[in-house]
């Protein structure tokens, strides 16, 4: 049996997740997973980064320090699972995402943890820089987990919709008829905003479990103006991130309204996520939702999406048969499998590109 690593590190910039896991048509069987967090300083640096506060010469640093990073979490998972080292087929990095910019007259994505380090530590072959041939294409880049989500969750017997709600939130529709396409887009913020506004006021890089946020109220003037923001209409296909959904942007909002507590603002950032979401899901009214990413771990924030969904079903990606936490670098393991079996990897009909594209670049062990 042959298996695949997948690593993935998000806009929330926490740290490294990492999977080992083999594939069987429809069937995913997980072999280990670990996590690595960022040391402080490095986030802190990554933050900046993606902030537009870092020279050449330091995101080529951090590009290294991160590929270094990358491979201790490949070799971490892999002492985890006791598996046949020569037996892994290849590596599928997402890499940390500095800049997305998938709009403009030059759109490009910046992903740093460079491959090469990856490969030569690990001695695995990697496939890293997925988004920027789909870019190339025409495409946003992103979301690129639809294509993962059809290929192993989908089902024609109900119409189901996967939510994940990393930093930034995107929905994959997944229509029981294959008549319909799957669709998805990034629908906004998920945690990104909840943990910028909760670092910057308490120290804290989370809010857990929502317990900060429990202490607060929603100030409906405020959500209001967060929803006004052009984003939420635009039609997909669209992508986001930090660009736009920052710290700046929370205060620039807050700026406008008075003797807002701390807590209620942490309140309303959580709400303007489930209200960002649902606003936008499909009008379908059998529709089962599907949970997955580091929010799914937020009771208040599930607790809210349930108030705000009455009737529907709301369940995690577990009943799926595959851990909410591990869907992301599950799929870039696949995406990293399409790429070394010469298959497509991107959903023209979710990211806006030409066609079917082989994504990714390959570095040979």
């Amino acid at each position: 049996m042959e298996a695949w690593i997948g690593l993935m590190s998000g806009t929330s910039m926490d740290g490294i997740d990492a999977v080992l896991v083999s594939f069987n048509h429809s069937a995913v069987k997980i072999h280990a997973s670990h996590t690595i967090p960022y040391p402080d300083q490095i986030r802190h640096r990554l933050i900046a980064a993606s902030q537009n506060q870092a020279e050449p010469d330091e995101i080529g640093e951090l590009d290294t320090l991160v590929g270094h990073l990358f491979a201790q979490a490949a070799d971490a998972v892999i002492q985890r699972s006791e598996f046949d080292r020569a037996k892994i087929r290849g590596i599928g990095s997402h890499g940390q995402t500095i800049r997305h910019q998938p709009s403009g007259t030059a759109p490009f994505s910046i992903q740093i943890g460079n491959p090469c380090v990856l490969s030569e530590a690990t001695n695995i072959t990697t496939v890293a820089d997925f988004r920027r041939r789909d870019m190339a294409a025409g495409g946003q880049g992103a979301p690129l987990v639809p294509a993962f989500h059809k290929a192993f969750f989908s089902s024609d017997e109900e119409n189901r919709c996967i939510l994940n709600l990393g930093g930034i939130a995107n929905i994959t529709w997944l229509p029981a008829s294959d008549e319909i396409p799957a669709t998805g887009f990034d629908t906004g913020p998920a945690n990104a905003l909840m943990d910028a506004w909760c670092l910057d006021q308490t120290g804290l890089p989370f809010d857990s479990d929502g317990h900060w946020a429990m202490e607060g109220s929603i100030n409906q003037e405020l959500l209001d103006d967060m929803l006004s923001d052009a984003y939420f209409s635009k039609a997909p296909p669209k992508s986001t991130g930090k660009e736009r959904f920052n710290l700046d942007w929370v205060k620039t909002l807050v700026s406008r309204h008075r003797d807002i507590p701390a807590e209620d603002i942490q309140r309303t950032l959580l709400e303007l996520t489930v209200k960002s979401v649902v606003q936008q899901l499909p009008e379908i009214s059998d529709l089962r939702i599907y949970v997955c990413g580091g929010g799914a771990r937020n009771p208040l924030l599930m607790e809210a999406f349930a108030k705000a969904l009455p009737g529907v079903s709301l369940s995690l990606t577990t009943e799926l048969g595959l851990d909410p936490q591990l869907v992301e670098p599950v799929a870039f393991a696949w995406l990293a499998k399409q790429a070394l079996e010469g298959k497509p990897g991107n959903l023209p009909d979710v990211t806006g590109a030409a066609g079917p594209r082989i994504l990714g670049a390959i570095y040979p062990a």
